[in-house]
């Protein structure tokens, strides 16, 4: 599942933030529609609806259309025909993002986040609006500026079973630190599995198997190592960036992006032999490069897996699933000390005004409510997301705060201010997968990578 990025919404009709402002707006009349795709947090939002209409006069229309791919298309068109809401977002790359603004669509937040010393623009997480905003000499030809406000923040990161930890004798409040103690417990993993049930066939549980026990509801005899939705492979992609910026450094990611470093450098090598080396240790779960998302969020909830690799997002859905889970979050623990480890994260979802609404004032007031401390709270603890206003997460639940303490260590695509072409991307990812199941080593991937890499260079010039 992947969870998409989107866009803002501001200003003031009041000298300080909204929340500061008690009394009902006279004379106002009309409704501010928004259109959205987040069905986990549909009620909340129309409760806040609720609480604003109250409190100001002025009603708030949210309306959802799912899934997402139904949601976009009805963005698309409605940008065609240049009827657009008021609050709306948008789930595609920076590109995208860019092509409403440089078509008009989107409203300029800047002005509004800087007024009165930029109280607005600072009660969030500074990688939240960085996901949203158009630096100076971007690629898009955007003009600099902040157009879209984030409703949540997620980080991409890992999760393990404190039970299970108990299982292996390891102290349930003790992540492995380095990647080699991270290999050391898919060690124990296989020596447990092949001193219980002979179903486990070797370094690695299997999926299949895992799935199975969960569909006879049996006793389990083995475990899996990490689960996560590698068949899904933009989550390979993630993984294997979080290695190369630990490994390389973000300098020189971005350089072999721009061309200027191979694929086959000795650093990238190395990130691509982390996976064989997960592969032998036993772990990885086998099966994981076919393995959707939501089948390893059904695994690791309910006990099968000793980690798993997904998004903050994985808080409601793991509680959905087994309110009872006792698990941790922790960074993946890094192969280097040279570099940091670093996290895709930044906003999750995001809101955007329309530049040519009658009501993007009252638009942009209303977003600076929803965002304000008690509102954001309020979806935390409902949705089980995390806030983007820094203020509110003294009242959210522990494990979310594990999410948020590592916001610091984020990074994402939409933010480097250049992008790697899809079919490398795809050779990358691909390449992982026959790493992992063993049809062809690090250096042979490597060299198709940048074989790839290559051809697409030259189409450019």
């Amino acid at each position: 599942m992947r969870k998409s990025s989107l866009a803002i919404l501001a200003f003031a009709f009041c000298l300080l933030p909204l929340a500061g402002c008690s009394s009902k707006q006279a004379g106002s009349e009309a409704t501010i529609n928004v259109w959205h795709w987040m069905t986990d947090r549909e009620p909340a939002f129309q409760e806040l609806a609720k609480r604003y209409e109250a409190k100001t006069g002025i009603k708030v229309d949210f309306q959802l259309y799912a899934p997402s791919d139904a949601y976009s298309q009805k963005v698309r068109a409605a940008a065609q025909g240049v009827n657009l809401p008021d609050i709306f977002g948008i789930l595609g790359e920076k590109r995208d993002f860019s092509s409403f603004v440089k078509a008009g669509h989107i409203l300029d937040l800047t002005p509004y986040m800087d007024e009165s010393d930029g109280v607005w623009k600072n009660r969030f997480f500074a990688k939240a609006l960085s996901v949203n905003e158009f630096t100076a000499g971007n690629n898009y030809g955007v003009n600099p500026g902040i157009y879209a406000v984030p409703i949540d923040i997620m980080t991409i990161q890992m999760l393990y079973n404190k039970d299970l930890f108990k299982e292996l004798g390891l102290n349930p409040n003790v992540p492995p630190r380095t990647f080699q103690e991270f290999l050391d417990i898919g060690k124990k993993i296989s020596a447990k599995n092949r001193g219980g049930s002979a179903a486990t066939g070797g370094a690695g549980a299997s999926y299949a198997a895992g799935a199975s026990a969960l569909g006879r509801g049996g006793k389990q005899t083995y475990m899996l190592g990490l689960v996560s939705g590698w068949g899904e492979i933009w989550m390979i992609d993630c993984f294997a960036n979080n290695y190369a910026f630990n490994i390389m450094g973000e300098e020189k990611v971005l350089a072999t992006i721009k061309g200027k470093v191979p694929y086959t450098d000795p650093d990238w090598i190395k990130v691509l032999t982390l996976f064989k080396d997960m592969q032998e240790s036993g772990a990885l779960a086998s099966g994981l490069v076919t393995m959707v998302n939501k089948n390893a969020e059904q695994l690791f909830a309910n006990g099968k897996a000793v980690f798993a690799f997904n998004g903050s997002w994985c808080v409601n859905v793991y509680r959905g699933m087994n309110p009872n889970l006792n698990y941790g979050a922790m960074l993946p623990p890094p192969a280097s000390d040279k570099y940091p480890m670093t996290i895709w994260g930044g906003a999750g979802s995001s809101f955007m005004v329309n530049a040519r609404s009658k009501n993007k004032e009252a638009a942009v007031i209303f977003l600076r409510w929803l965002t304000d401390r008690d509102q954001q709270a309020y979806l935390a603890q409902t949705t089980n997301n995390l806030p983007a206003n820094k203020e509110s997460l003294s009242k959210i639940p522990s494990i979310l705060s594990q999410f948020a303490d590592d916001m610091e260590h984020t990074t994402h695509p939409s933010t480097w201010g250049i992008s790697e072409s899809p079919q490398v991307i795809e050779a990358l990812d691909k390449g992982i997968q026959s790493i992992i199941i063993g049809e062809r080593a690090p250096e042979q991937v490597a060299q198709e990578v940048q074989r790839i890499k290559q051809r697409e260079l030259a189409k450019r010039r």
